[in-house]
């Protein structure tokens, strides 16, 4: 007899889990089947699990394929059940190529093609549906978004859209295994319900735009628009569309960057004085940020980031700003600093494409300080210090993958309607976000 295991979360149950477990089913003659528990799952980095794992198990039942129903609930345990069970195949979807390959000593691994396009074909269990997404752009960020969601309940991407890069298209697509979209757009919003928006900065107003005026869920990276105007007419859009807009700037969505936000206003520190963060990194002179003098530079790359602690921190009332630029033969902006003035309050933001400083976040209070270090905007750990140089309060918040998978995990919550009062990053706060934008891109044409 050839036996057969594979695992998985199972949640929010569709046509894909229903596809692979048949597939698993037709390797051998026995399939066991494991389905990963709610602690397990958030140990690994799972977020928003929806369904309890009884519902779960009694799904992965109703299918008929297994022969054998296991709970995992602990690292290692893979082995322990190979062994233990005899199994002679190991199967997971393709998603998860290379992932497992360590379980070659033990027993054959497959790696089965996860269902394409999974859309009204689904089976649905449950009160909350799967959302399809479509990802505009094909760049760097675009593949992390993919590897990021697999964490997270409830979507499955669908296709990609970029008009601009044919080859990266095809090539993204084919590794992906989704639909391609070269031109088009309107086409390519059709088949999704949500976007997630990672091209170009100059891109994503407009693209937002026509997918919000299309009903479409949107998740934009930062920054969603240049102007405050162009920030106000996205977000009243989605309101009046009823659909989620989001501006994604990733650390607003950590939990250990919320952790500290709170802290810093529960007064722990006292009434806050100054707050000062930074962004720097080196990037490659033939890369956007260094060669476009428009739509590229520090401040464009960073500013969103950095500013994001100040407005949660100090809110939207600001009195005054100074943007100090050093330019590079260009007119690259490779360093930016931004000094903002509040009634009581000051802050002070560094951005950097071609200058290298400490990353890292100050809060300094009447009672105190938090300090946060590089990289803050994952925010993996941090220190609240006082007078007393002997009382130092050290924090170490969880933190899983590269931090996307609770951006899109809130994205999901949102559209679902169980994500609660809208507090991370509000449209207020996006809004003002966008209005120092608007600053710094007038005094840059200006010079």
């Amino acid at each position: 007899m050839k036996k057969v295991i594979t695992y998985g979360t199972f949640d929010l149950f569709h046509q894909g889990h229903y596809n692979l477990l048949k597939r698993a089913k037709e390797l051998g003659d026995y399939l066991i089947v494991g389905v990963t528990t709610e602690h397990f799952d958030e140990a690994r980095g799972k977020v928003n699990v929806i369904d309890s794992i009884m519902e779960r198990i009694d799904n992965v039942k109703k299918t008929g394929f297994a022969d054998m129903i296991i709970v995992e609930d602990h690292e290692g345990q893979k082995i322990e059940d190979i062994q233990k069970y005899e199994v002679d195949i190991f199967t997971v979807g393709s998603d998860w190529v290379g992932t497992f390959d360590y379980l070659n000593s033990f027993c054959k691994v497959v790696y089965l093609d996860r269902t394409p396009n999974i859309s009204s074909t689904m089976l649905r269990t449950t009160k909350h549906r799967i959302i399809r997404v479509g990802v505009v752009g094909t760049g760097r960020i675009a593949p992390r978004f993919i590897t990021e969601a697999k964490y997270v309940s409830g979507i499955v991407v669908t296709s990609a859209y970029n008009p601009a890069d044919s080859n990266g298209l095809s090539a993204f697509s084919d590794k992906y295994k989704i639909t391609p979209y070269k031109q088009n757009y309107e086409q390519f919003l059709y088949g999704i319900d949500a976007v997630y928006i990672a091209s170009p900065n100059e891109t994503h107003y407009g693209y937002a735009k026509k997918a919000l005026l299309n009903g479409k869920h949107v998740l934009s990276e930062k920054p969603v628009a240049f102007t405050k105007d162009e920030s106000v007419e996205l977000y009243k859009l989605a309101k009046e569309n009823k659909v989620v807009l989001m501006e994604a700037v990733k650390a607003a969505y950590c939990p250990g960057f919320q952790q500290l936000i709170n802290i810093a206003k529960s007064g722990k520190i006292g009434r806050i004085v100054d707050v000062e963060v930074c962004f720097t990194r080196i990037a490659d002179e033939a890369s956007r940020e260094r060669t476009d003098n428009i739509h590229g530079g520090a401040f464009l790359e960073f500013g969103p980031s950095t500013l994001l602690p100040v407005v949660k921190l100090l809110g939207n009332d600001y009195k005054s700003v100074n943007i100090d630029s050093i330019n590079d033969e260009n007119g690259v902006d490779i360093y930016t600093k931004v000094n903002i003035r509040y009634e009581n309050a000051m802050a002070t933001i560094k951005t950097g494409v071609a200058v290298k400083t400490e990353g890292q976040i100050v809060v300094s209070g009447t009672k105190g300080y938090i300090i946060a270090p590089s990289p803050w905007w994952l925010m993996k750990q941090f220190d609240v210090r006082y007078e007393d140089a002997t009382l130092i309060e050290h924090y170490e918040p969880r933190f899983q993958g590269d931090g996307l998978r609770y951006e899109i995990g809130e994205f999901m919550s949102k559209i679902n309607g169980f994500g609660g009062k809208d507090y991370k990053l509000t449209a207020g706060e996006s809004i003002t976000m966008a209005e120092f934008i608007e600053l710094f891109m007038k005094q840059r044409a200006n010079r």
